[in-house]
C-alpha cells in the first residue's frame, strides 16, 4: 500500500516492506517508477532487509508543484523520510538522477547513512554535442518520446512486463506537472552534490551496467567515481543496461548483498 512522506510544498510517496531488518531505501532515476525496483525488493526481502522504494518529486506518486527538483532537493527528501521511519541508519540504493542525491544526503547527515549505492551514475556533468542536445530536448517534450527513450537503456534482457511498464510510466508522466518536473531533474547540476564524495566516511558501491547506452566506456566511467570516494568498490553487471536492477535483478542482487552485510555489520537482519 502506498504511504506518504509530507514535506513542505508536497508529499512523497513510498512503499514499504516492513519488518526489522536493516533499512535499505531504493531511489529511481528521472521519470522512472519506484516500482523500477519490483523484481529486486523481494530478493534484498528475502535476505532480511526492509526495504523501502520511493519517488522522486513530480513523478509516480508523489506530488507535484515543488520550487526545486534538484538533486539536493532530493537528498533531502530521504533524510526526512530516514528520520520518518525511525529505523536509521540506512544504507541507500540509487540510480542515474538520484546518486547525486544519496552523496549529499551521506555528507550532510553520515550518522543516518550506512552504505551508499551509486548505479548507473554521472562523475561530471554530461556534456552532449549538438545532435545528442537536439534528442534530449525532444525526449523531454513529451511523455511518448521519453517512453521511447528509455525503452532503448534496455539493450540486452528487457523485463517481459517492460510493455506494461512502459504504459504505466507514460501515463503517469501524461499527468499535469509532471514532464515539467522531468525537465526541472533534467536540467539541475549535479555538482554540488557530487564534489561531495571525498567527505563521506561510509563505504560506498559503485554499481554499472557492461552496456550501459549512457556511458562510452561504462566500466571506466565507475572507476572515475570509485576514485574520488575515501571507500569504494566497483560491482559491473554483465549485460545490463542503464538499468541493471530491472534488467537482471538477480546478478544486481548478487553484488548488492556482500555490499549489505557489509555496511549494515551490528543490526541483524530478520
Amino acid at each position: 500500500m502506498t504511504q506518504f512522506l509530507v514535506r513542505e510544498g508536497g508529499r512523497i510517496a513510498y512503499d514499504d516492506s516492513g519488518g526489522s531488518g536493516p533499512l535499505v531505501i531504493c531511489l529511481p532515476g528521472a521519470g522512472d517508477l519506484r516500482a523500477t525496483y519490483r523484481f529486486l525488493t523481494p530478493l534484498l526481502r528475502a535476505a532480511g532487509y526492509r526495504v523501502v522504494t520511493a519517488d522522486l518529486r513530480g513523478i509516480g506518486g508523489s506530488s507535484v508543484g515543488w520550487d526545486r527538483y534538484t538533486p539536493r532537493a532530493t537528498g533531502e527528501d530521504v533524510l526526512a523520510l530516514i528520520d520518518h521511519l525511525d529505523a536509521g541508519p540506512a544504507v541507500l540504493v540509487t540510480n542515474s538522477f538520484s546518486p547525486a542525491a544519496a552523496i549529499w544526503a551521506a555528507a550532510e547527515a553520515p550518522h543516518l547513512v550506512s552504505g551508499v549505492v551509486l548505479g548507473s551514475a554521472w562523475a561530471d556533468e554530461p556534456k552532449l554535442n549538438p545532435l545528442l542536445k537536439l534528442l534530449s530536448h525532444i525526449v523531454l517534450r513529451s511523455p511518448r518520446a521519453w517512453v521511447w527513450f528509455y525503452r532503448s537503456l534496455y539493450p540486452t534482457a528487457p523485463p517481459a512486463d517492460l510493455p506494461e511498464y512502459l504504459a504505466a510510466m507514460r501515463a503517469n508522466l501524461a499527468q499535469p506537472g509532471r514532464m515539467a518536473a522531468l525537465r526541472a531533474m533534467m536540467s539541475a547540476p549535479k555538482q554540488e552534490c557530487n564534489a561531495r564524495l571525498g567527505e563521506l566516511t561510509c563505504p560506498v558501491l559503485v554499481l554499472m551496467g557492461t552496456k550501459d547506452p549512457d556511458f562510452k566506456d561504462p566500466e571506466g566511467q565507475a572507476r572515475r567515481i570509485a576514485a574520488r570516494a575515501r571507500s569504494a568498490t566497483v560491482a559491473m553487471v554483465d549485460g545490463a543496461g542503464h538499468y541493471p536492477a530491472a534488467e537482471f535483478p538477480e546478478a544486481t542482487a548478487e553484488a548488492l548483498l556482500p555490499f549489505l552485510a557489509q555496511v549494515t555489520t551490528g543490526h541483524r537482519a530478520d
